[in-house]
């Protein structure tokens, strides 16, 4: 299973993506506590791309694959903007950042996917779901 979605960076698109979601979850017969990880985290990482990367611009293009093959889910969100660097995000668990109403979303996909792999140039997320059939 493939799919591509290009959307243009504005928040009211991010329906576009539950909406691919849902329906690649219900195909491939995803359980119900896979497909909430696998939600929150594509919903994540397009608001950051949407947000964060191409400064709500909706001349710049969201990119998103979904693909389903050998038992790994994986969805890969790419923007047009600057890219950055994960490990210079704060934690948001720590005293400091635990009060913080931003920040979370990157620590939610790598503790929610079984893997996650950004870009050299930091504009682009692989998120891999494994085991996820009922």
């Amino acid at each position: 299973m493939y799919k591509k979605i290009r959307i243009e960076s504005s928040v009211e698109n991010l329906r576009i993506v539950e909406n691919a979601i849902d329906e690649a979850t219900t195909v491939l017969g995803i359980s119900q506590d896979n497909y909430g990880k696998i939600l929150v985290s594509a919903m994540e990482a397009v608001n950051n791309a949407i947000l964060h990367g191409n400064k709500l611009n909706p001349e710049k293009i969201v990119d998103i694959e979904i693909s389903y093959k050998s038992d790994l889910l994986n969805i890969t969100v790419t923007d047009e903007g600057p890219g950055f660097r994960p490990e210079t995000v704060p934690d948001p668990t720590t005293p400091e950042n635990i009060e913080a109403l931003n920040g979370r979303g990157i620590y939610l996909m790598s503790h929610l996917a079984d893997k996650i792999v950004y870009s050299e140039k930091g504009n682009s997320v692989t998120m891999t779901f494994k085991n996820i059939l009922s």
